[in-house]
């Protein structure tokens, strides 16, 4: 029998709610959109620690950009709800590749932002909507790191590609954010 771990208390037992009566029912308990998220990312972690070949180097990168999106997704949350920026499969996972999709995919929610902080600032709405966005990056980035450093795999090419792409975002990000506040309209993404 397969038990869902996320419908237990510690113990092993199912977890219970009260009913209408007062009594307690047992039943499974849904887990928050957040820890649904994060059990999804541990899995995929789980499953790239599985596959993750040495000799294939750009694998960590995939990664690091599902960690980065998941980052950003969760910085994005209470604006936009879970999952704002969805990964795309079969992309190239170099720096390059890897950090123009994070900045392309983050700063096309701008918009949106930018219309629901309407009456502000211009400048301070781009650096509100910079600070928010680098905030999910770093908090991204730095699970990745702590990921791929458990798997004994952070070192050499790997780290110095995830530094590599780390600077890209941050580089496409701050260049977004010139562009608005010189009032362009095509931004990164």
């Amino acid at each position: 029998m397969m038990v869902n771990p996320t419908s237990l208390k510690s113990g092993g037992k199912a977890a219970e709610t009260p009913g209408a009566d007062g009594t307690a029912r047992s039943g499974a308990v849904a887990a928050p959109p957040r820890v649904q998220a994060r059990q999804q990312l541990n899995t995929a972690i789980v499953q790239a620690s599985m596959s993750v070949a040495i000799s294939s180097g750009n694998e960590p990168l995939a990664l690091l950009y599902k960690s980065a999106l998941t980052g950003i997704n969760e910085a994005l949350a209470p604006d936009f709800g879970p999952d704002a920026i969805q990964n795309a499969a079969g992309q190239d996972n170099n720096p390059e590749g890897t950090a123009g999709r994070i900045v392309s995919l983050s700063t096309a929610f701008f918009d949106a932002f930018k219309a629901q902080h309407k009456g502000e600032d211009d400048d301070a709405v781009v650096q509100k909507f910079l600070d928010t966005i680098q905030g999910g990056v770093d908090q991204g980035f730095e699970e990745a790191r702590g990921m791929l450093d458990g798997l004994q795999v952070l070192q050499g090419d790997i780290s110095s590609n995830i530094d590599k792409t780390y600077e890209l975002v941050k580089q496409g990000l701050q260049d977004f954010a010139a562009d608005r506040r010189a009032g362009g309209v095509g931004g990164a993404g």
